[in-house]
């Protein structure tokens, strides 16, 4: 008896523990610039934007050629330093302005990073763009991995062209289980409810699957996409982890972009 008492309480421990620290298996911000818009020839300019509950956030708007404004919600890693060379082909292929800003606690941005702050993020960024005189019909939304929570949030928040998910996932709680079988969804605060959602997206979705992710299970983005209301595209990027889609996919990728902008 006395072995089984110290087993659940270790257990008791060890679930108490994951609950005190569950943003930081969620998020891995970084503050430092790896590299800026100049050294990939990108013409940009700083932005600091003004978001729900104080946080600045700080980022660039990178110029293409001012008929599209493409919000690019990254992932839970790094920051937007980490996005500029996928940001130097979209720009160079499709045309798109670029929305580049880093979420609250990330980057140069002011803040801690939650589940209700991004949201306030997403639409800070797009009333940043709305403001610059981008009507909705030129406001295309990307999500990449996190990203797509926050894509498809503003979405339902804000009227867009079209939004566009690569590598997304269902939910928190399903993204716990995969890591961490072991733990009740239950006791998984964050939800991030993609699965929820995306029927209620009604504008044009893109979602993008990464042939052989090794961080969401392919079959999140399937799911997601026999989930979403018409109309719809999906996509797999063939032999693509989950963070070099955009390398491996190379000219098939952007093509599939241009197709479904030309599209949508």
């Amino acid at each position: 008896m006395a072995a089984l008492a110290v087993l659940l309480l270790a257990a008791v421990g060890a679930v108490a523990l994951l609950l005190a620290n569950e943003k930081s298996f969620i998020y891995f911000p970084t503050r430092d610039y790896e590299a800026s818009p100049e050294d990939y020839g990108l013409r940009a300019e700083s932005v600091e934007i003004a978001a729900a509950g104080g946080p600045r956030l700080r980022g660039w708007w990178i110029h293409g050629a001012g008929r599209t404004a493409l919000l690019f919600f990254h992932g839970n890693g790094g920051n937007i330093s980490h996005r500029l060379e996928r940001t130097k082909m979209l720009v160079e292929a499709l045309g798109v302005d670029v929305a580049l800003v880093d979420y609250r606690g990330y980057g140069k941005s002011e803040g801690r990073p939650g589940e209700a702050g991004l949201y306030a993020d997403g639409d800070a960024i797009y009333d940043a763009a709305r403001a610059r005189g981008f009507s909705p019909e030129r406001i295309v939304l990307f999500g990449e991995s996190l990203g797509s929570a926050v894509a498809i949030e503003t979405a339902l928040r804000r009227p867009a062209r079209a939004v566009i998910l690569e590598a997304p996932f269902l939910s928190v709680p399903k993204m716990a289980k995969t890591v961490y079988p072991f733990l009740p969804a239950f006791l998984v605060r964050t939800r991030f409810d993609n699965e929820g959602k995306i029927a209620r997206v009604t504008v044009p979705k893109l979602i993008a699957a990464a042939e052989k992710d090794d961080v969401v299970p392919f079959d999140h983005a399937r799911r997601l996409y026999e989930l979403a209301g018409e109309p719809k595209t999906f996509y797999v990027i063939r032999g693509a982890a989950h963070n070099n889609t955009y390398i491996v996919g190379g000219a098939a990728y952007l093509e599939a972009w241009r197709k479904f902008l030309q599209s949508d």
